[in-house]
């Protein structure tokens, strides 16, 4: 937001920040919000719009996310966590993305095959 830098201190953008990191969104003033933007108002004033990103894009962002909370690359995991990883990318909906099992499996050295075995594995199937 270093268009608004009045409202980067806003208490309410301070608030929802680690938030729209999470989700690998950006923020702009609202007066540059696009017809997909979400517009935040705080006490009737418009604040803030989030930019939210394209599904393709929430992937990789996911991805580098697990890479920097486990502070390795994702293939140079143990297998046990490297099942845990495509747990929580099944539960946060990585896989209704096109390609999405080719992208993780690419990201945690392994097959698509291995993806699937490890998906299959935790539903009981």
């Amino acid at each position: 937001m270093e268009d608004a830098p009045q409202a980067a201190g806003h208490p309410f953008v301070v608030a929802v920040k680690p938030l729209v990191d999470a989700m690998g969104g950006t923020m702009v003033p609202p007066q540059e919000a696009r017809g997909d933007d979400v517009v935040l108002s705080w006490e009737g004033e418009d604040v803030v719009a989030v930019r939210l990103p394209h599904l393709s894009d929430s992937l990789d962002h996911l991805l580098a996310e697990l890479e920097r909370r486990h502070g390795v690359p994702l293939a140079e995991l143990d297998r046990k966590t490297k099942q845990s990883v495509v747990r929580i990318l099944e539960n946060r909906g990585a896989f209704s993305v096109r390609h999405g099992v080719e992208t993780v499996a690419g990201a945690l050295g392994v097959s698509r095959f291995t993806v699937y075995n490890y998906l299959n594995r935790d539903n009981g199937r």
